[in-house]
């Protein structure tokens, strides 16, 4: 009857509470007391009287079957119905449970909760639409034939805003080695073409390209002369314009505009300043522009030299700027294979001790 596993469980069978009783009962006329056999028992003294006495008054002792029962609280037919007349009205422009149950109060037809509407649409049956897909915004266009995938071949700028210290960043990012080559605050105008040309010219010169830039600029017809490198942009405003267009070609670098509404093009620039925010929360408190400038300079310099970026097979941007990477990469190949072989000869070396 399942009186051996332990403590009774909270519901049982009639049949198994007969049986607690007999127990009891023949427990009761050796001599022991009733508190004592519902101990030895593992049973609520107070459940086996409320058992006696169902039994002494010929009740079954079979608990009564569970039903639907409503709370107190429990919405009425009207308001079910006034639910539903929000889905069917409003379901394709609202398109989801939490904000019909705003409409509904919002109209004054219904005041109930967002979990009450999805009790209800899903005991009806009622399904809300799924958003409606973006219309396709064509093919990813590759990168141009000539670009190689090596640092100071592809690059790529964005926007961030610092609320606190009311200014935006501008970074500029190598997409192949995800190093952070550059950054500019500016007071919150993103539409400046200047800014562009401004943290081009500071990233180019830390990379000893500018030289080559002013060069070409000197001698704008040698037409064999491939690009510097390519500009890669999210379609902003200052990066398409015709100011910025004029300064990239003079200075022989190639423009690359991705998609609209696709910020998966140039995913890698696009998450810099997420990671940074997230990995240095302390940035977005600071108020003085000064300090957030020295603040950004010391991550940038973190970020390259010191963090691992596991994108990179978890080595620095520098360090595949440089061109360690690879090396670094190997090294702990070798590394784990060579621990690797080291705790097999060692195990190998104590099981030949102990025989």
């Amino acid at each position: 009857m399942g009186l051996t596993a332990g403590p009774v469980p909270a519901r049982v069978d009639g049949e198994v509470k007969a049986g607690l009783l007999d127990l009891v009962d023949h427990a009761v006329t050796q001599g022991w007391s009733a508190k004592r056999a519902c101990s030895v028992l593992e049973v609520e003294p107070a459940r086996v009287s409320r058992w006696q006495a169902r039994r002494a008054a010929r009740v079954s002792l079979e608990d009564a079957p569970g039903g639907p029962g409503e709370a107190l609280h429990a919405i009425l037919p009207g308001e079910r119905q006034a639910i539903i007349a929000l889905y069917e009205q409003w379901g394709d422009i609202d398109r989801g449970t939490r904000k019909l149950a705003h409409r509904g109060s919002r109209l004054d037809w219904v005041h109930a909760s967002e979990s009450t509407v999805l009790r209800v649409l899903r005991a009806e049956g009622l399904v809300l639409a799924p958003p409606r897909p973006r219309e396709p915004v064509g093919p990813k266009q590759p990168w141009p034939d000539w670009v190689e995938y090596r640092p100071c071949q592809v690059w790529a700028h964005d926007f961030t805003a610092f609320p606190r210290a009311r200014r935006d960043a501008l970074a500029v990012l190598d997409l192949v080695s995800r190093k952070w080559l550059a950054t500019l605050l500016v007071a919150h105008q993103r539409g400046e073409s200047e800014h562009i040309a401004a943290i081009y010219t500071h990233a180019l010169e830390r990379e000893g390209l500018l030289a080559e830039a002013e060069r070409r600029q000197i001698a704008p017809n040698d037409s064999e002369a491939l690009p510097i490198l390519l500009a890669v942009s999210d379609g902003g405003p200052q990066m398409v314009s015709g100011t910025t267009r004029e300064w990239m070609a003079l200075h022989s670098l190639a423009l690359h505009i991705g998609r609209p509404g696709t910020p998966t093009d140039q995913a890698h620039i696009e998450s810099l300043f997420g990671h940074i925010k997230t990995e240095w929360p302390e940035l977005d408190a600071i108020t003085d522009p000064d300090e957030l400038e020295t603040s950004l300079e010391a991550v940038r310099h973190d970020y390259n030299t010191v963090r691992l970026h596991a994108g990179l097979g978890y080595v620095t941007p520098d360090d595949e700027h440089q061109g360690r990477g690879d090396q670094v990469r190997k090294h702990r190949r070798e590394g784990l294979e060579q621990a690797r072989r080291a705790r097999i000869t060692y195990r190998r070396n104590q099981t030949d001790q102990q025989t």
